[in-house]
């Protein structure tokens, strides 16, 4: 047994075989890889998000008016929601903030832009993925959503130091 697997086990342990050994270095630095990705990503994202809520505040009848040809309820309502959601969204991810929430909250709105403009290709993932991976841009921002909604914003974020310093308190 080596001298760094007996001190990770204590004296009485089994000692750890190679392959355990790698696969705890590749995942302590895929972890590390994931916490410094997530900045990029959200920063990116939110910069998209940002932007096309911002056109979208600045040509709401069009919005209304194409929110209406998909049979979508209280259009104009839903066109104003939209597209304030993306562009504060947009900027509290860029910013990091409330990530997890601001993650849900264009998950299910790129969930329900799926489900009613382009719905043969969001049930077509399985059966023919080349529709679904060839439709419209809402799927990227529906997969970065999710992805800021399950693993946060990452060590670069107003969440992480609001959190670093909860921890300090505590």
């Amino acid at each position: 047994m080596s001298y760094l697997a007996s001190m990770h086990l204590g004296k009485h342990a089994k000692p750890v075989s190679w392959p355990t050994r790698m696969y705890e270095g590749f995942r302590n630095r895929s972890t590390f890889l994931q916490s410094h990705s997530l900045p990029a990503v959200r920063l990116y994202w939110g910069w998209q998000f940002a932007q096309t809520g911002w056109g979208k505040l600045h040509h709401l009848a069009q919005i209304t008016d194409f929110f209406r040809s998909l049979a979508i309820p209280f259009a104009a309502f839903n066109a104003h929601f939209v597209s304030s959601q993306e562009f504060l969204g947009g900027l509290l991810l860029i910013a990091g903030l409330a990530s997890r929430l601001i993650g849900s909250l264009p998950a299910a709105n790129m969930f329900g832009a799926c489900w009613t403009a382009d719905h043969e290709a969001l049930v077509s993932v399985f059966s023919d993925p080349a529709k679904f991976y060839g439709a419209d841009p809402y799927y990227p921002f529906l997969f970065t959503s999710l992805q800021v909604l399950l693993f946060g914003a990452g060590f670069l974020s107003f969440d992480a130091a609001i959190a670093k310093r909860w921890r300090k308190r505590a």
